[in-house]
């Protein structure tokens, strides 16, 4: 890192209005709750979670959450009525004895290929046996188990017990998508930490420094406030912002350049703080041609945060978007935008034409969504490209912005 950085910047002033313990304890009884909800709205005796974000959202358990995203060794089971069931990683029951929305901890029975070897097929049916045999004591008759995330032996062995399984990704985003006011809480928190990075980073940025070094603050600050990991590494430097999606590396940035980053940071409780902005390395006066990038990045976001409103539906959003301009519309984002929980969540909003044609799918914003509003401006075969992006909150009025982290306002014409 930087041989001039301060080590006891302002950045470790403890964070105004901390989340209280009964913040917490209202936004786990809500989380657990719409998981409750939905099951019944899809006649589902219970859901088995496999993906760690899923198993924080419905028992706020946590334990090694990035590397039990590609192991399979914990899992849980909320019943619509009746108990909720960690299965925990090996002598790790100790970890979620304060949670009181768990009902039992069990040892894990690991039938992934890493954990069972060739045993693989005796270790999943051992495990399904488990899990059939709970679902027959506590599912009223009710044979419909929603799974999230499951390999084909699992499927093989639940159904041949005469289990029928239902798509539980899909009913966990829809659970997540609206947010409680002691979520809101917690996201504010997050977004509290993130911006301190942010803030390092732009204190920290001076040419010559790689685009690493530079990263390396974002991730600092977030753990050093209780953060918990960073699902990307998107920010780049000069050439490498045109076109966008590469992520840091130790390219020495000069002076004048754009650097642009998106944040992907995953905070305390578990939420995620989804921001982009773009400076010049250096802090140094924009050109002329990074003026009219940054302006134009700026006039997306804001004109579509200008028309999103409660009730409208997302292909009514898609088609009323600020229009790309033709010179941008190769490199466009992904994404006009996108929920925004523990994780990057539904909806994601496609651009309208092909891309909706393609991909889209229709729905509706209520109230209490969190939602990311993206632009990535950059002209195909251009030097250079701006990312920019505002996480809102979708209120009775409007959206309202969830980060205060200021844009480059001098930079507008």
């Amino acid at each position: 890192m930087n041989k001039t950085s301060n080590l006891n910047a302002d950045t470790h002033i403890p964070l105004k209005n901390p989340v209280s313990d009964a913040d917490l304890q209202a936004a786990r009884a809500y989380r657990l709750q719409r998981v409750r909800d939905f099951l019944a709205k899809y006649d589902c005796a219970a859901i088995l979670l496999y993906d760690p974000v899923n198993i924080r959202y419905a028992t706020d358990s946590s334990n090694m959450q990035v590397w039990t995203g590609h192991n399979a060794a914990r899992y849980a089971m909320v019943f619509a009525n009746g108990p909720v069931i960690l299965w925990e990683f090996h002598n790790c029951d100790h970890l979620s004895a304060h949670l009181n929305a768990i009902d039992e901890v069990r040892t894990s029975i690991n039938w992934a290929y890493f954990g069972a070897g060739p045993r693989v097929q005796e270790k999943a049916l051992e495990w399904s046996g488990e899990i059939v045999d709970l679902l027959r004591r506590h599912g009223s008759g009710n044979m419909r188990l929603a799974v999230d995330k499951l390999e084909p032996e699992g499927v093989f062995c639940l159904n041949n017990h005469g289990v029928e399984l239902f798509q539980g990704q899909a009913l966990m985003e829809q659970a997540r998508a609206v947010k409680s006011a002691a979520e809101l809480k917690l996201i504010r928190c997050t977004i509290a930490v993130c911006e301190r990075g942010i803030k390092r980073m732009s204190e920290e940025l001076r040419p010559g420094m790689t685009e690493n070094e530079l990263w390396a603050w974002l991730h600092f600050e977030n753990i050093r406030h209780g953060g918990e990991w960073i699902e990307t590494r998107l920010l780049a430097s000069g050439p490498r912002t045109n076109p966008w999606m590469q992520e840091s590396s130790d390219r020495v940035m000069q002076e004048g350049e754009i650097i642009a980053f998106d944040t992907d940071l995953i905070g305390p409780y578990g939420y995620c703080a989804d921001i982009s902005r773009a400076w010049t390395v250096g802090h140094v006066p924009p050109t002329a041609e990074q003026r009219r990038l940054y302006q134009t990045a700026y006039e997306q976001i804001q004109k579509n945060m200008e028309i999103l409103k409660p009730g409208m539906s997302f292909h009514e959003f898609s088609s009323n978007a600020w229009k790309i301009p033709e010179e941008f519309y190769k490199n466009r984002y992904c994404c006009v935008a996108h929920g925004i929980g523990m994780v990057d969540e539904y909806p994601a909003i496609a651009h309208a034409g092909g891309d909706w044609k393609g991909g889209g799918y229709d729905g509706v914003f209520v109230e209490n969504m969190t939602v990311c509003i993206e632009s990535c401006i950059a002209a195909e075969g251009g030097q250079e490209g701006i990312k920019l992006e505002e996480q809102v909150l979708i209120t009775r009025d409007g959206c309202v912005p969830l980060s205060t982290y200021p844009f480059e306002t001098d930079w507008l014409s």
